[in-house]
């Protein structure tokens, strides 16, 4: 990542882009002013980064005290690093928001995905079930445990369990439009998460040409 910002997914929405025909279904992410915590270098650290801390903690301990003293703040609730040379212009205490970004630039989102408890493994892993007819006694059962070595189950094997709760990024989504006074951001599409939980706003790692062109988003 060469830039980044710490948000909140707060839901989501639609907007008309400037033709007032076209409907662009947005995700409302808030990106109050993310504060420098940290600066990593590779004399001190081994690589070069920046720690960034988004949303004041209430209840904290002396070590995230004397830590976000350092950076003359309060101690955060969600704290990241992003490594680029980009965000190495920053200083700590400094706050960093999200005209970092433009209107129209591509983005990576990451967070962490809804969890849906315990599953069977045909909607975890979109097995295919068995006939659900013709005295068949197999319907949404796992199937075979592995006929090479029946005495144990091999590591990695998909069977049922815990879905979701997964740190997951989302790649080349477009951001849609970003208001400095109400702090937020609209990004084009869903992102990873739950309302409320929290997302790192990156770069694209794989950007590609925007499906909206920039001067015809809303304003």
């Amino acid at each position: 990542m060469a830039k980044g910002i710490l948000g909140k997914k707060v839901g989501m929405t639609q907007i008309f882009a400037t033709d007032g025909a076209t409907l662009i279904p947005v995700t409302v992410i808030e990106v109050s002013p993310n504060v420098v915590l940290q600066k990593k270098t590779v004399e001190t650290d081994g690589y070069q980064a920046v720690q960034l801390g988004y949303m004041d903690k209430k209840n904290s301990n002396k070590p995230e005290q004397g830590h976000a003293t350092k950076a003359n703040t309060n101690p955060k609730r969600f704290i990241k690093e992003i490594a680029g040379e980009e965000m190495l212009a920053f200083e700590v205490g400094q706050e960093v928001k999200a005209n970092i970004f433009a209107e129209g630039e591509i983005v990576d989102v990451t967070g962490t995905s809804k969890g849906k408890g315990y599953s069977g493994a045909i909607k975890r892993w979109n097995f295919h079930r068995g006939p659900m007819a013709h005295g068949s006694g197999y319907h949404r059962g796992i199937g075979s445990m592995g006929s090479i070595d029946p005495a144990r189950v091999k590591k990695g094997k998909k069977m049922a369990g815990r879905l979701g709760g997964e740190t997951v990024t989302i790649q080349n989504l477009q951001v849609v439009k970003i208001d400095l006074e109400k702090n937020v951001m609209l990004i084009k599409g869903n992102v990873p998460g739950a309302k409320n939980s929290f997302v790192v706003v990156s770069n694209g790692v794989k950007a590609h040409t925007p499906a909206i062109q920039p001067e015809a988003l809303a304003e």
